[in-house]
């Protein structure tokens, strides 16, 4: 099967309603933004080895591929319109592309975003995608909008996507359905709880690399300091049994959780949780943003952990 034939049989096939045109030409064209609407454009790459296992299965890479772009869109508080994919394989595996194409667009149809384009080509197994949303620019839930005195809230409970990874790293895979891989490998971008909270919370930032990592890149675009309740922070059920350095880690520092982290005026808690119950979310207040720079972790009593060792993930460290 040549590139032309694969991309026909795999992927030209999904419907486009948006677009003026979408797959078959040299660029996509874009229907009209709606008045009062900016595009919100994001990319992520994923390399096999890097960003999943060799042999994950391959309807769950195709949904987590799209996932995690659109958990950029759902932290801006945008609606998906379309997305374009660039994938490198190092062979034609047609069960595995079916496979693929099936996660992918059982993920694209729940968020009625599109597929517009892209590439193919031969070479070590990487997937890239480009997404493309709307988001009203003034209500926007960009990283420089916090203020000293917001509540700091997380959507849901964190570490369980880490800790499978622990467990695959350490020889005891979990099986397919635990709940806990379930979450590292069909996360759920929180995009209906991002755009209903648009004009109600102020900052926001999708958790991929880590609690402590990512809520660093809000409070400084934001030019703020956090002070975070470690008791407050929920967990996943998987980290129940663990002691309490493995949950701080996972949960603090494990990414790949795929929630939001955002900031809201004490006056929208109730709004906050309304918003998170009627998605079938329990969103938590963690903490709170300060005027003095740093991030202070506190235990129940109040007195501080020493979290030094509690580092982001980062792919060139």
């Amino acid at each position: 099967m040549g590139e032309f034939e694969l991309i026909r049989r795999f992927f030209a096939g999904a419907p486009v309603r948006r677009a003026r045109l979408g797959i078959g030409d040299d660029c996509a064209l874009l229907g009209d933004i709606a008045p009062g609407q900016c595009l919100a454009v994001s990319t992520d790459l994923l390399l096999a080895g890097r960003h999943f296992f060799d042999d994950v299965d391959p309807a769950a890479l195709g949904w987590k591929s799209l996932a995690v772009n659109l958990s950029d869109l759902a932290a801006m508080g945008a609606q998906p319109v379309g997305f374009t994919l660039a994938l490198a394989l190092p062979e034609v595996d047609e069960p595995w592309l079916a496979g693929f194409a099936g996660g992918l667009f059982e993920l694209a149809a729940l968020h009625d975003c599109e597929l517009l384009g892209g590439d193919t080509t031969r070479g070590p197994l990487a997937i890239c995608i480009t997404v493309f949303g709307q988001v009203p620019p003034g209500l926007a839930l960009r990283r420089d909008r916090g203020r000293a005195g917001d509540d700091l809230w997380v959507s849901g409970p964190l570490g369980a996507a880490a800790f499978a990874v622990r467990e695959r790293l350490a020889g005891r895979e979990l099986p397919a359905d635990h709940a806990a891989r379930l979450r590292l490998e069909r996360p759920v971008p929180r995009v209906e709880l991002g755009r209903a909270l648009l004009g109600h919370a102020q900052a926001a930032i999708d958790l991929s690399d880590g609690l402590l990592g990512d809520l660093g890149h809000l409070c400084e675009r934001s030019g703020v300091g956090a002070r975070i309740d470690w008791p407050a922070v929920p967990l996943g059920d998987s980290l129940a049994a663990l002691d309490e350095a493995d949950r701080r880690a996972l949960a603090l520092a494990g990414g790949d959780d795929y929630e939001l982290l955002f900031s809201a005026p004490a006056s929208a808690r109730a709004i906050i949780a309304g918003l998170g119950a009627e998605r079938g979310l329990a969103p938590a207040r963690i903490g709170c943003l300060v005027a003095e720079p740093g991030l202070t972790l506190l235990c129940a009593d109040g007195s501080p952990i020493d979290r030094h060792e509690l580092t982001a993930f980062d792919h060139f460290r």
